[in-house]
């Protein structure tokens, strides 16, 4: 059986939906875990039928999107693109069970540290102790709300950079948290970084995640639109996401 180093040295394969790469792994969870074991920088971008739409509008978004070490299928929308264009039956792998599931191996490392930053004040605090109640031995060594001023970022990138945390969740929202990400990763060179979204919310029990019957069946975005109406703007960029795949798709023929 291949040890860290060589599961590291080989590069996940790719596969392209849009112009962006999404990488294809057995599993994320271990490939992740084996970078916070070697401390080694990685951007962790979950994408989606969304924000591919976002990325098409905006190059810089994109441009980071292509430069992140690792690119999940977050969204239905990415697996069925996959499934249809690419001939990849592989399976959709939502953003905070990832962090979930590497949050809970991380735990057992004997040296390891966690940093929340993100959502409104208090739910981010809210999120890390009942994850640390249902996570024995997680090492949640800061947390910050998602509001800071201007003014206010300096003093808590400073205080970042001196924590120099291994796993850094960031729920700031698309796009806005794959920016920040982009601009502040060389204060923690070595750390894991993942966009997380809305997750903090779900952790700390403010919102709820859509029933299982609706995730296993790609549905996750109703209940989302059920939980908050003023998303439907935003939705239209499914119906968008499936014009512009079969777009793409018959230029390329």
């Amino acid at each position: 059986m291949p040890d860290v180093q060589d599961r590291l040295q080989e590069q996940p394969e790719q596969s392209i939906v849009l112009g962006l790469p999404v990488h294809l792994l057995s599993s994320y969870r271990d490939w992740l875990l084996d970078r916070v074991r070697l401390r080694q920088a990685t951007h962790v971008v979950t994408l989606n039928a969304e924000m591919a739409i976002q990325a098409e509008q905006n190059l810089e978004l994109a441009q980071i999107i292509r430069s992140a070490e690792l690119v999940i299928p977050d969204g239905a929308g990415v697996v069925l693109y996959l499934q249809l264009w690419a001939g990849r039956q592989i399976a959709r792998c939502p953003g905070i069970e990832l962090a979930e599931a590497l949050l809970q191996q991380a735990a057992a490392l004997p040296h390891h540290s966690v940093f929340f930053y993100g959502s409104a004040p208090g739910t981010a605090q809210a999120a890390a102790e009942q994850l640390q109640q249902q996570i024995p031995g997680l090492q949640i060594v800061g947390v910050q709300h998602g509001f800071l001023s201007a003014e206010e970022q300096p003093a808590f990138q400073a205080r970042l950079q001196q924590l120099q945390p291994q796993i850094i969740l960031v729920g700031l929202g698309v796009p806005r948290q794959e920016f920040w990400i982009a601009e502040n990763r060389h204060l923690c060179p070595n750390a894991v970084w993942i966009g997380v979204g809305g997750s903090f919310d779900i952790w700390a029990g403010t919102k709820d995640r859509a029933p299982a019957w609706l995730r296993n069946n790609s549905l996750e975005w109703t209940y989302r639109l059920y939980q908050e109406p003023w998303r439907w703007r935003r939705m239209l960029a499914l119906p968008k996401f499936v014009w512009r795949s079969w777009l793409y798709q018959t230029a390329k023929r």
